[in-house]
């Protein structure tokens, strides 16, 4: 098995340099964790969150899915992992902010889009086809704006992809509520691939600007 062979290689490299360095800082997480950030982020390899921001650990509270994905609210019996991760973050760490990071060449976000795996049997793109359903709206605004499906509208659907997940976030009463009373900020950002650049969201603009 030559990838846990890598694994166990770089665990090593870890324990010699990383946790021999921040020895007092893992000892202080031992007793708890209190991260003032959730970060909301692709499961996709290429986009580590404590890389991008150079974090220490215990500084972030990460959640990662298929297309930096925020389900909206629902009651409905299920297992809910992103909204418990995000009551555990609000309702128990008390996360003073909640940053949604989509990226670039994102291919759930390519999957919407395309309705790539629409239709797909079980084992075969049927549990991501139903994931990424919930940016159907935000999907036919953009094919609406885009003549082709080309690097423009891809990247379109990246951004909508992120407002999408702050709207669904808003529909959270508990999270409303601490946004309304200025206990909670909620920011959208984009990570571009090819670029290694932050790019931030200007929600009275609705336009993505370079940190």
């Amino acid at each position: 098995m030559p990838y846990l062979s890598n694994l166990i290689a770089g665990y090593r490299r870890f324990r010699s340099q990383d946790w021999a360095r921040e020895r007092d800082r893992w000892a202080e997480l031992a007793e708890g964790q209190s991260p003032q950030v959730m970060i909301l982020s692709c499961a996709d390899s290429r986009v580590d969150p404590a890389q991008i921001f150079n974090a220490r650990p215990g500084e972030m509270f990460v959640v990662r899915n298929i297309g930096a994905l925020a389900p909206p609210y629902e009651t409905s019996p299920g297992f809910h992992g992103v909204s418990a991760a995000l009551e555990f973050a609000v309702d128990q760490l008390k996360v003073g902010e909640i940053l949604v990071m989509g990226h670039g060449f994102c291919g759930g976000c390519a999957a919407a889009l395309t309705d790539k795996f629409e239709g797909t049997p079980h084992g075969e793109g049927h549990f991501i086809a139903d994931w990424v359903d919930m940016l159907a709206g935000a999907r036919d605004q953009v094919r609406a704006r885009h003549e082709e499906l080309d690097r423009a509208a891809f990247l379109d659907m990246e951004w909508e992809a992120v407002k999408v997940s702050l709207a669904n976030l808003r529909t959270f009463p508990w999270i409303a509520d601490r946004e309304r009373d200025g206990q909670l900020k909620l920011h959208g950002a984009h990570f571009s691939v090819s670029e290694g650049r932050l790019y931030l969201l200007d929600e009275a603009e609705g336009e993505f600007r370079p940190v």
